[in-house]
């Protein structure tokens, strides 16, 4: 029996469900509640502004792959994503707190964000965008960032830096998940955009890259392998971060609580700042991200123990990656 059948029949016998990758479901902006974007939006006539940036391509909560690193239209902010209607007003030094709808814990990895900044957000398109790097947090104390946000009530706080230019900017939250980052073309980049006008008295205008500037598939912090080796010398991939940037984030102090009921195709009509995010399945315990590559060492989720079974068997490149590629 081949490894790739031996491995569809062990996920259809211990299976029964899919992890499902998480959405934004809160953006609080120096405390107040913005509306997330969800993709049944498009379904809706007219469908809700918001802030964030709109993925219809995102219904699947799926990720952009090492091998679109050169397109920016799928790597700034998502596939194909286009500009949000709207503006949330931040002053220079204020914090952006980021909630997701879940995150499975398998799923370890950096946490990194961005801003680009541009004359009208509204009418940004990917190619507009330039980004310097004002937040970054990896593996630190022998846990990972995408952990931290886990923990925290799926939530991440940034910080505005302090001496950077009033004006309009889009912020370029990311989280680049790794448990298949051991093979070729296996990191996952979830990236979302939101737009923010910041006001103040800076002066600093960092100079950034377009997207299909910011990673390659070789980075080693995008093709690794967190299953074994010495993960406390990870390398965040990526341009350096902006020398007035504060410290890295670990996570946000408090939660952003969403402001309605979660949206449907069907709901009727919305309210600027009054809809939330659709929420899907929480994850379940899986994997640490520790040393050692011997199954028994391990407590797997589906993902992990693919990712685990793939990387023993010698899998191919080309295969998929994920669970929902042995579901049918």
């Amino acid at each position: 029996m081949s490894s790739k059948i031996q491995v569809a029949a062990l996920i259809g016998a211990l299976a029964t469900s899919v992890h499902a990758h998480g959405l934004l479901s809160a953006i609080s902006v120096d405390a107040t509640a913005f509306t997330s974007y969800n993709p049944s939006f498009q379904y809706q006539n007219p469908a809700p502004e918001v802030i964030e940036w709109s993925c219809p391509q995102c219904q699947d909560n799926g990720f952009v792959e090492p091998s679109m690193y050169t397109d920016v239209a799928k790597i700034a902010c998502h596939k194909d994503a286009t500009a949000g209607a709207k503006v949330a007003q931040v002053k220079a030094g204020g914090t952006i707190d980021i909630q997701w709808t879940t995150w499975p814990e398998s799923h370890v990895g950096p946490v990194i964000d961005y801003l680009a900044k541009v004359d009208d957000v509204t009418t940004a398109t990917a190619k507009d965008l330039e980004f310097f790097k004002i937040d970054a947090a990896g593996y630190e104390g022998g846990e990972w960032a995408a952990t931290k946000l886990l923990k925290n009530n799926l939530t991440w706080s940034v910080t505005v830096p302090e001496n950077i230019a009033a004006g309009q900017y889009v912020l370029r939250h990311e989280i680049i998940a790794l448990h298949s980052a051991g093979q070729d073309n296996g990191a996952q980049n979830y990236p979302k955009c939101i737009n923010i006008e910041v006001t103040g008295s800076g002066t600093e205008t960092p100079a950034g890259v377009t997207a299909d500037k910011l990673y390659t598939p070789t980075d080693p912090g995008i093709k690794v392998n967190v299953y074994s080796g010495d993960l406390s010398s990870y390398v965040i991939p990526g341009p350096a971060l902006f020398s007035g940037a504060t410290k890295p984030s670990s996570g946000a102090a408090s939660s952003p609580t969403p402001t309605s009921t979660p949206v449907t195709a069907s709901s009727a009509a919305v309210q600027n700042n009054a809809v939330s995010a659709t929420p899907v399945a929480s994850s379940t315990p899986s994997a640490s991200a520790g040393s050692g590559s011997s199954a028994a060492e391990k407590e797997f989720t589906l993902d992990t123990f693919v990712a685990w079974l793939q990387e023993t068997a010698g899998s191919s490149s080309n295969e998929r990656r994920h669970a929902r590629a042995f579901s049918g």
